[in-house]
């Protein structure tokens, strides 16, 4: 496990680009940071001029070494910190960040059993990091991806997804709209869909969940009882603002 710096720790905005209407990737660069394991997450800090602050937690997309650390971040309407982040923030402009956290929703190369990651929404952030550290390990353990959302235009790094197909096997759920000639109709996943699109029970795979209360809860206890067993489901959700 990475251990965490001490305190917080200064990150400069260096690399920014869309993901989707609403979303937007953010890279800083962040001297002393100590490197990240795939999946941890990290607490970002604002402070205004009259010296409110607001502090939220947000998935790590990159992992590894180095002092660079990139988060993708949806704008929630009524948020609080992340439609300035999504907005508002430009190259060269500063937050303060703590991390890396966590230590039980993380992958690393070394560990044996397949892998299954099932994210809905933005959910799909600690994966991305996942599935670019399987891609850097070379590693021969399967790892496959399901992702729920909405529509097609809600995707985050579709483009990169398709490249590491080689490797990951990505599957596509739309919940509310469906690409032009989609064989399936929209809707969200049942317990048939996880069993025809996941991993079976049989081959003991380590399954990561991730995305809101509701989607993290029902798919849990649509795997349990498909036969996976409960200490082989790791979860995580999400909610800051």
């Amino acid at each position: 496990m990475t251990s965490p710096s001490a305190g917080w720790l200064t990150g400069s905005l260096t690399r920014a680009h869309p993901l989707t209407t609403s979303a937007r990737s953010i890279t800083f660069t962040v001297p002393s940071w100590p490197g990240n394991d795939a999946g941890q997450h990290v607490d970002v800090r604002l402070t205004s001029p009259d010296g409110y602050q607001a502090v939220r937690s947000y998935s790590i997309a990159s992992a590894g070494p180095g002092e660079m650390i990139e988060l993708a971040i949806d704008r929630l309407p009524d948020g609080e910190v992340s439609p300035f982040l999504v907005n508002d923030l430009e190259l060269g402009d500063t937050v303060e960040l703590r991390g890396p956290l966590g230590g039980w929703f993380v992958w690393r190369p070394d560990q044996p059993q397949p892998v299954q990651l099932i994210a809905g929404g933005s959910g799909v952030v600690p994966f991305i990091a996942m599935t670019r550290a399987h891609a850097s390990a070379g590693n021969s353990v399967p790892m496959q991806l399901l992702y729920s959302l909405r529509t097609p235009e809600d995707a985050f790094f579709r483009d990169e997804l398709s490249q590491l197909a080689a490797t990951v096997r990505t599957t596509w759920h739309y919940t509310s709209i469906v690409p032009p000639g989609w064989s399936r109709s929209a809707g969200r996943l049942t317990a048939k869909d996880l069993q025809r699109e996941t991993l079976p029970p049989e081959k003991t795979p380590l399954t990561y969940i991730c995305g809101s209360t509701g989607f993290v809860e029902t798919v849990s206890r649509a795997l349990t009882s498909l036969g996976h067993a409960p200490d082989a489901i790791r979860t995580e959700r999400f909610g800051g603002t």
